[in-house]
């Protein structure tokens, strides 16, 4: 199952969310309470640093008369943040920062009642590749010595994710395929709290988006292996790609921003106003270049589009995974 940048950049034929000017209907409308800015994810992952830096920069350049109060909601693989993004009670200040849960998890979980069709398509902020990490203290330094690593401990090779089909739960679950590994799978709240136990060598491997591994990786305690994206890395260049090994395999993690549903046409409209000079600003324009994220911006129309495409992918993986 291919998710690659190509079929992300295919649908995003507009591009123009970043350059739209200020709409009639956005000057119309003014939030009247703090913003609720619920994290699809726990402390210290790749959705809460983004969270907190787009909220950084709203707040550095007053471009909003009231706060976005970021809040993580990660419980069930993201169900928490989606059940509170579904019931709020005010639909107008009530937002969320997704990532590929927002997809993965009403699959797997049906009971939830969630239609993410029902929600109001905000901005996409980019994408997000994954990399295999191992620690320094490992003895591991390349991808061929983390096979023979796994293989040698015949199940008892332990990595760390963030839950059964989650997104780097599906990277692992594809490489342990194609490669016929055994590996031990332990689950974690978020990004940062896998990165912390690989650091602290409570596991031995992970598959975190570089953002989420980045300050371990600067100070040189991780090694990274492979990168899942579609061509190797700049701020890793040295790093090949699964698909350079002979799997047409990429995967990457959005990083969007959405509404409650029944947000009025007016408060999307402003939301998406503030979010545009954000996309905009050379601020997100170097955290992307720095964090090794892709741009993708999207109108509305796009983003449904992008929706429709991304749950009937995911729908198969999970199936080929589970099955």
């Amino acid at each position: 199952m291919k998710l690659s940048k190509r079929l992300f950049l295919g649908l995003a034929v507009g591009g123009t969310l970043a350059t739209l000017p200020i709409s009639a209907l956005a000057q119309e409308w003014q939030p009247t309470r703090p913003i609720d800015f619920t994290i699809m994810a726990g402390p210290g992952g790749g959705a809460d640093q983004i969270a907190r830096f787009v909220q950084s920069v709203v707040e550095a350049n007053d471009m909003t008369n009231r706060p976005l109060i970021p809040t993580n909601r990660g419980g069930g693989s993201g169900a928490e943040a989606l059940l509170h993004l579904n019931d709020a009670r005010d639909p107008d200040h009530t937002l969320m920062v997704t990532l590929n849960s927002f997809y993965t998890t009403p699959i797997r979980q049906e009971a939830l009642g969630i239609d993410i069709e029902t929600f109001t398509p905000i901005t996409m902020m980019g994408v997000d590749p994954f990399v295999l990490w191992v620690h320094k203290d490992s003895g591991i330094t390349d991808f061929d010595g983390f096979l023979a690593k796994v293989r040698e401990m015949d199940g008892e090779y332990v990595m760390g994710g963030t839950g059964a089909g989650q997104e780097d739960s599906i990277v692992i679950a594809y490489m342990a395929g194609v490669y016929d590994l055994d590996i031990k799978y332990i689950p974690y709240d978020g990004g940062g709290a896998v990165a912390k136990d690989l650091a602290g060598q409570q596991i031995m491997a992970t598959v975190n988006n570089p953002a989420e591994a980045k300050g371990f990786y600067e100070a040189g305690d991780f090694i990274p292996l492979l990168a899942f994206s579609d061509t190797r890395m700049d701020a890793y260049p040295d790093v090949p790609t699964i698909k350079e090994l002979g799997h047409d395999f990429s995967y990457y993690n959005q990083r969007a921003i959405v509404g409650a549903p029944g947000m009025s046409d007016e408060a999307a409209a402003y939301y998406r106003d503030i979010f545009g000079q954000v996309y905009a600003s050379d601020a997100w324009q170097d955290y992307l270049v720095s964090e090794s994220l892709s741009p993708l911006p999207m109108d509305e129309a796009e983003t449904r589009a992008y929706w429709a495409t991304q749950v009937a992918n995911h729908r198969q993986l999970l199936s080929e995974i589970d099955g």
